[in-house]
């Protein structure tokens, strides 16, 4: 009965911010690693950022600088701030929650970063 359900996305210009917000329910959220990933059309999903249960963060090198993720243990949600967008960053992403063998997908939200 775990759900991750993303929400957030969205329309924006080059240059502008969105935040995107992943609920997880279902699990013990606070001791779930969880991550935020990516797929545009065509492409392979590739990983964007991870939190784990200390805070620990990892970034891709593509958006380090410009992307913070960070989670509320309480409202169990994890956040992707999403600063100086490019259109390179156009993709469905995905939040993603694991704890130990349990690994689970939530459906998507839609970025568009216009030219």
């Amino acid at each position: 009965q775990v759900q991750v359900v993303e929400s957030g996305g969205g329309l924006v210009q080059a240059g502008g911010s969105l935040r995107l917000s992943c609920a997880v329910s279902g699990i013990a959220f606070s001791w779930t690693t969880v991550a935020w990933y990516r797929q545009a059309p065509g492409k392979q999903r590739e990983l964007v950022a991870d939190i784990n249960i200390g805070g620990s963060t990892n970034y891709a090198d593509s958006v380090k600088g410009r992307f913070t993720i960070s989670r509320d243990n309480a409202r169990k949600t994890v956040y992707l701030q999403m600063g100086s967008l490019k259109p390179e960053d156009t993709a469905v992403y995905y939040c993603n929650a694991r704890i130990e063998s349990i690994n689970v997908w939530g459906q998507g939200t839609q970025v568009t970063v216009s030219s």
